[in-house]
């Protein structure tokens, strides 16, 4: 594997959408400068309104990983300045439960940021947990009742929080065991969750037998959301000659086409992926995950641009138009695990993130040059 070099699937932007059936004004992709006006300013007002979650907590981690992908574009050093004092007033800290996939969230930023700095410090702490899982790795149980089940991949939701980390690792050390235990465990993970008719993956294994109102299987929105996140962000520091990305790839596509046939007329999702009439309420988390991950997609032609390209601008559109004058991004469904009603005013640090990493992608859908330095990653 030759050495990383400078993302070119972060920078490249896609060509302009074909054309389709869909009327042209449904079709319309926004102008790159007003795609980082808004992404600067949602993430202006929630650096202007920090969440008291804990600051090395999957909460603000997620949240984290959007300011990233716009510190990537803006030609404003405030987005990774803000990101650098984060990480230096926590030590380039993990939080303290080793093996919880929740607890190494934020070190995707660390990683991302030593990438760019390549400043030692960003990546010891950080690097010695790792190792120290490497060294006595949990048990493969997944049940969700077993009282170990936070040591190990358990829930969907793990897979945007860990194994991203563990493949960032690889790109920074050039040791590739992080990035194999990143792909075992995905698979281990997925053989479990995933489900194999639906192509979307149970929240954990509480979730198998439950049905929603309607008779179907629960699917929880930001749930899948996670998932399809932590594919993007999987592949992206994967090497194009590695033997399991065909398979990752095919995954990503299988959950696309589920995800695809969710989207309700207005652009979104909502909080019950196949039962949204009992969750009549915008939700802005999953969807853009959703949006992230599939325009993302479409930008790396893995996605059929003639089908998803209106799909993805829609859903745009319909996340804008959750964001409040200041900036505050509203719609996003609490902390949980499943399918709920919420105040529509809500908001939390990962539901910036998930906008702010789609609007970094819907940026290069519309032809946006990054102003500012990528992150580097591997090439086969």
């Amino acid at each position: 594997m030759r050495p990383p070099i400078l993302a070119a699937l972060l920078l490249l932007a896609a060509a302009p959408a074909a054309p389709s059936a869909t009327p042209p004004s449904a079709l319309s992709i926004p102008q790159s400068k007003e795609v980082l006006a808004v992404m600067e300013r949602v993430a202006d007002w929630q650096l202007a309104n920090p969440s008291k979650q804990p600051v090395t907590g999957w909460v603000q981690g997620a949240g984290y990983t959007g300011m990233m992908a716009l510190a990537d574009l803006s030609a404003s050093p405030r987005f990774r300045d803000a990101m650098l004092k984060m990480g230096a007033a926590n030590q380039w800290k993990p939080a303290a439960r080793i093996y919880h996939a929740d607890d190494t969230c934020v070190g995707q930023t660390y990683l991302e940021l030593y990438l760019h700095d390549r400043d030692p410090a960003m990546l010891a702490p950080l690097c010695a947990r790792f190792d120290a899982i490497l060294a006595s790795p949990p048990s493969d149980d997944l049940d969700f009742t077993h009282s170990a089940h936070n040591n190990n991949w358990s829930w969907c939701d793990s897979l945007f929080m860990a194994p991203p980390a563990w493949a960032r690792m690889t790109a920074a050390t050039g040791d590739a065991r992080y990035l194999e235990y990143a792909v075992t465990h995905w698979w281990k993970t997925s053989d479990y969750l995933y489900d194999k008719t639906e192509h979307l993956y149970f929240r954990d294994s509480t979730y198998f037998t439950k049905t929603e109102a309607n008779g179907k299987k629960v699917f929880w929105s930001r749930g899948n959301g996670w998932v399809m996140g932590g594919l993007v962000r999987m592949l992206q520091f994967l090497p194009d000659n590695h033997p399991e990305r065909a398979r990752l790839q095919t995954q990503f596509k299988e959950m696309a086409a589920a995800i695809l046939a969710c989207q309700q007329d207005d652009g979104l999702w909502r909080s019950s992926l196949l039962d949204p009439a009992s969750y009549p309420s915008k939700e802005t988390s999953g969807s853009g995950f959703y949006t992230y991950a599939l325009t993302w997609g479409v930008n790396q032609g893995l996605l059929d641009r003639v089908k998803f390209t209106p799909a993805v601008l829609k859903a745009w559109r319909a996340l804008t138009d959750c964001v409040q004058p200041d900036g505050k991004l509203i719609h996003v469904q609490p902390v949980g695990a499943d399918p709920k009603k919420f105040d529509d005013n809500a908001t939390e640090p990962y539901g910036v993130g998930a906008f702010l990493l789609a609007g970094s992608e819907i940026f290069r859908l519309a032809g946006g040059v990054a102003a500012a330095k990528a992150v580097t990653t591997p090439s086969s």
